[in-house]
C-alpha cells in the first residue's frame, strides 16, 4: 500500500499530478515541469521530501561505528551541525545508497537516506551495529521540506524571520538546531538554500507559510531535472549495487588516508583501483535532434558505454545525460548514442552542466 506524507493534502489541493515513487503518493508536478525548473534556478521553489528517512544515531560508538560503516571518514566532522556526504557499501563495493550525514557531538549524528532504499538501509545499519554500543531511531515523526534556489533563504526568512539569526551563519553543508526544527544548508539541485525537518504535525503550516511567502511548490520532476544539470547522482540510476563509487563519479565520497580505518568495500575497491581500466561517469550533451533517457548505448573509440540518466535541460535547451563509458575518454569527446534506430551525435562534457543559475558548459 502506498504511503503519504504529511503534505499530501497540501499537494491534492494544488492540483499536483500524483505519482507513485518508491512506494510513496507524491507530486511529479504542479503544471508546467519546465517552468518549475526554472522557478528554482531563478527565484525560489520548495519540495516535499517527507518520504526520505532521517535516522538519529547516538551512543558512545558512534564514531566509530560511523567510521566504518560508510566510505567518507566522520572523523573530519568537527563542527557541530556539519554535514557529510558518503556512501553505504557492501563488502564487494557495491553501493547500497547514497546518504548525508550530520554532526553534532561525536556520540550524536543524524542520517537521512533515500525513500526507496529506506527498510534495507535501516536493517543493514542494524546488522551492522551488533558490535558497537550505539542506537539507530528512524524519524518517520519528522517531515522534510527543501527550499531551493537563489531567493530561497530570503523567502524563508521572511515567513520565519525568527530563524535567521541561527541559519544566516551556517555554511554550505552546515546544519543547525532551532527550536525543535533542524536547518541545514544543503540540497539536490545546485542552488543556494536551506533542507528543514520539522514535526510532521507542524508540516503544514509550515508549507503554508512559506506559500504566503511567494516560495511555488515544485514536484519531483523538475527535482531530477535539476539535480542532473548540477551534476548530482541519482540511486538507482547512476549507481547501484552493481556499481561502485569508483566508476560512479563518486571517488571523491571515498576516504582512504587512514591506512588503520577499514570501512566496508575498502579491500574491494583498493583491489579495483589498482587493476586499473576503470570505467567513469562523463556528461553527454546530444548535438543532434532527439532526447537522452538512461540505458541508451554509448559507442566510444574505446569500447561501448551506457547512459545513466538523462533528460531535456531546461537551463542549456538541450538534452543532457550522464554516462557510464569505458577508461580514455574524455571531455571534448564525439561519440554516438543509440536512440531508436538511430545513432545521435554528442558531446563529452565533464558536469556539473549548470548551477547557480546558469550554464557551466
Amino acid at each position: 500500500m502506498s504511503q503519504r506524507t504529511p503534505l499530501y493534502d497540501a499537494h491534492v489541493a494544488a492540483g499536483a499530478k500524483i505519482v507513485d515513487f518508491a512506494g510513496w503518493e507524491m507530486p511529479i508536478n504542479y503544471g508546467s515541469q519546465i517552468e518549475e525548473h526554472h522557478v528554482v534556478r531563478r527565484a525560489a521553489g520548495m519540495f516535499d521530501v517527507s518520504h526520505m528517512l532521517a535516522i538519529d544515531l547516538a551512543g558512545c560508538d558512534a564514531q566509530s561505528y560511523l567510521r566504518r560503516l560508510v566510505a567518507n571518514d566522520v572523523a573530519k566532522l568537527t563542527v557541530p551541525g556539519k554535514a557529510l556526504y558518503s556512501c553505504l557499501l557492501k563488502d564487494d563495493g557495491g553501493v547500497i545508497d547514497d546518504l548525508i550525514i550530520y554532526f553534532f557531538t561525536p556520540t550524536k549524528y543524524r542520517i537521512v537516506v533515500n525513500a526507496g532504499t529506506a527498510t534495507k538501509d535501516l536493517a543493514w545499519m542494524q546488522a551492522q551495529a551488533a558490535n558497537f554500543n550505539v542506537s539507530l531511531t528512524p524519524r518517520r515523526d519528522l517531515a522534510m521540506i527543501a527550499v531551493q534556489g537563489p531567493q530561497a533563504r530570503e523567502k524563508f526568512w521572511q515567513a520565519f524571520p525568527d530563524s535567521r539569526a541561527t541559519s544566516e551563519p551556517l555554511g554550505v553543508f552546515q546544519a543547525a538546531e532551532w527550536q525543535d526544527w533542524l536547518i541545514a544548508r544543503t540540497g539536490y539541485t545546485g542552488e543556494d538554500g536551506f533542507e528543514i525537518s520539522v514535526p510532521a504535525t507542524q508540516a503544514m503550516v509550515v508549507w503554508q507559510k512559506l506559500l504566503a511567502a511567494g516560495v511555488k511548490p515544485i514536484g519531483l520532476g523538475a527535482r531530477d531535472t535539476l539535480r542532473l544539470e548540477a551534476g548530482m547522482n541519482l540511486y538507482g540510476q547512476d549507481m547501484d549495487e552493481n556499481q561502485n563509487p569508483l566508476e560512479s563519479g563518486l571517488t571523491w565520497t571515498l576516504d582512504f588516508k587512514d591506512a588503520n580505518r577499514d570501512f566496508n568495500g575498502k579491500s574491494a575497491l583498493a583491489r579495483r583501483q589498482a587493476a586499473g581500466n576503470l570505467r567513469q561517469l562523463l556528461g553527454l550533451v546530444l548535438l543532434d535532434k532527439g532526447v537522452l533517457r538512461s540505458h541508451q548505448k554509448v559507442i566510444t573509440a574505446q569500447g561501448d558505454g551506457e547512459t545513466t540518466s538523462g533528460s531535456f535541460s531546461p537551463t542549456l535547451n538541450q538534452s543532457i545525460a550522464f554516462a557510464r563509458v569505458p577508461a580514455g575518454v574524455k571531455p571534448g569527446d564525439e561519440v554516438q548514442v543509440a536512440i531508436r534506430d538511430k545513432l545521435l551525435k554528442a558531446k563529452v562534457v565533464k558536469p556539473p552542466f549548470a548551477r547557480n543559475g546558469k550554464p557551466l558548459i
